[in-house]
């Protein structure tokens, strides 16, 4: 797929790209430091971009060690839905909040941290996990005439696709760059999130085909 970006309307938004979330981090995804060179590469065609950071107080409900007698990925019931229950992790100020030490967007014009209320778990840039409350992306992106969102970071199919399918509702185009991002595949999760992100009318691109 060619596409021409306009760095007046079009933004690079890079997801969760954090240590924790990388080998060797508390909830790490595979591969998830290969991609890295990749949005650094791709940082270089966007004159717009903002980062999404996980910032979790410790004891956040989300976490299996709030809960006694569960496991990670096991889920339980919360007043929003049904939460999947993950190690500790991107807990506030801790080494492995902190973004990839290879990243690289000097650019970079905002930082949204998301999770940190104690009680409801954050996978979207857009909203909180009840699909009410704003993180304020959409009114940023509204202010500075930003129309066509494209993501790329971790995973694919919880951060990136909860972010995609929301700008969507948002009244954006969402684009999601594929070989810029990596999957945590929980029981299919990476199957069900790519068929969602496209009943939405997410753009879902194999090879990005930006860098030329």
């Amino acid at each position: 797929m060619s596409i021409t970006l306009d760095n007046t309307t079009d933004v690079l938004v890079v997801i969760d790209m954090q240590v924790d979330f990388c080998p060797g981090g508390a909830l790490a995804v595979a591969g998830g430091d290969a991609i890295v060179p990749l949005i650094n590469r791709l940082g270089t065609r966007f004159a717009q971009q903002v980062l999404t950071q996980d910032w979790h107080p410790s004891g956040h409900r989300s976490f299996a060690s709030s809960h006694p007698g569960k496991s990670p990925f096991s889920t339980v019931p919360m007043p929003y839905g049904e939460q999947t229950l993950w190690p500790d992790h991107c807990v506030q100020d801790s080494p492995g909040a902190a973004f990839h030490p290879a990243l690289k967007l000097p650019g970079a014009q905002l930082v949204i941290r998301k999770g940190f209320r104690p009680g409801i778990d954050s996978y979207s840039a857009f909203f909180e996990n009840d699909r009410n409350t704003p993180t304020g992306l959409s009114g940023y992106l509204r202010e500075r005439g930003l129309k066509r969102v494209f993501l790329c970071g971790l995973a694919t199919d919880f951060c990136v696709a909860y972010s995609a399918i929301d700008a969507r509702r948002q009244g954006f185009a969402a684009f999601v760059l594929l070989d810029a991002c990596r999957a945590i595949d929980l029981d299919g999760s990476l199957s069900a999130a790519t068929a969602r992100m496209r009943d939405a009318g997410v753009t879902l691109i194999g090879d990005s085909g930006l860098l030329g």
